[in-house]
């Protein structure tokens, strides 16, 4: 008999996407209903962080809604659907969610996402301002360089942008380069951190391999090789679907993980560690991911770039021209709305 005391809880590798400890929080995904969006609010449903799921999309979501909450966990599931129900789903939220978007295609840029995504967006981070503009805001939608830009200018409109609680997740950068890292030198990946900085796109990503734990080398060419892998690594799961989807189950693990470090620090506990796209000092770029100590009101500390090596410092300077034009893109976006 199957005893409901000695229940297996769900434990992915060593990197336990659970804790121990519990909270209440009232956690939204707006985007539930999608490829990333449903495995995500299952891995959140999964969590005894969160006390209350609230699932927004503009279809199926009753659906997703009503298949979650026949789960023995103790998470209570709402769904909203549509438009007219999207205030609903957001009042009262600790953290939002918003992996809402169309997916890239083959032959498709993250930024040729941009004229449909920016206004998903903008439009959530509307009804985010008025509805629970304390909460922490974590951004999966693509293109993630600029629409945290456009995330920051709509909650500055309502005069609640508070830059400690808006990020842009790029969790699945460094999940990819812990994975490939592993992979290459034989090691258990969940022991594996490698920092990501930059931004989450392309050229923009930048694994700092130098500061990996445990310490680890490569020849200069394989270097190269495995940096080109983390930065193309999305395309790779892309050309892999043929046409039927971008990473969806890796993101949803990627965006699982951030939120429940989120949740953790703003539970009390101590030197939680995650790299996120967020408002920056560090380089010329008005955002940029690096490694953040996160607490009870999002960032404590921007940890920054820490030492580089030559070859990450090129990457760097490769990167900010980028970078600094998906900014302005997402900043004129929202400055050109109607």
């Amino acid at each position: 008999m199957f005893s409901r005391i000695a229940r297996p809880t769900l434990c992915i590798a060593n990197r336990s996407l659970t804790t121990s400890s519990q909270n209440n929080a009232k956690v939204a995904v707006l985007g539930a209903s999608g490829g990333i969006g449903q495995p995500l609010s299952l891995l959140l449903k999964n969590s005894p962080l969160v006390g209350e799921l609230s699932l927004f999309d503009i279809a199926h979501t009753p659906g997703v809604a009503a298949d979650l909450s026949h789960i023995e966990t103790r998470a209570h599931v709402t769904g909203y659907m549509g438009p007219d129900q999207l205030n609903a789903a957001l009042k009262g939220c600790d953290v939002v969610v918003i992996p809402a978007g169309v997916p890239r295609k083959p032959g498709m840029t993250r930024d040729d996402l941009f004229n449909t995504n920016a206004t998903i967006v903008a439009t959530l981070a509307d009804a985010v301002a008025r509805n629970c503009p304390e909460a922490m805001i974590c951004i999966i939608a693509n293109p993630v360089n600029s629409t945290i830009p456009i995330t920051s200018e709509v909650m500055k409109k309502y005069g609640v942008y508070n830059p400690n609680r808006v990020f842009g997740v790029t969790t699945l950068d460094i999940v990819r380069a812990n994975a490939f890292v592993a992979e290459l030198k034989g090691l258990d990946p969940a022991r594996v951190n490698v920092p990501v900085i930059g931004g989450h796109a392309g050229k923009t990503i930048i694994p700092l391999i130098s500061q990996a734990t445990p310490k680890v080398e490569f020849p200069a060419d394989q270097l190269s090789a495995l940096t080109a892998r983390i930065q193309d690594a999305g395309t790779e799961v892309v050309k892999a679907k043929a046409g039927a989807g971008s990473a969806t189950l890796s993101m949803a693990y990627a965006g699982a993980r951030f939120t429940f470090s989120v949740l953790d620090a703003m539970n009390g506990k101590e030197g939680v560690v995650e790299c996120a796209y967020v408002r920056s000092e560090e380089t010329e770029c008005k955002y940029f991911s690096t490694p953040l100590l996160l607490g009870k009101h999002g960032i404590e500390k921007n940890l920054g770039l820490g030492k580089l090596s030559a070859f990450e410092e090129n990457l760097v300077a490769d990167a900010i021209g980028e970078l600094k034009g998906s900014i302005k893109k997402g900043e004129d976006f929202v400055a050109n709305m109607k």
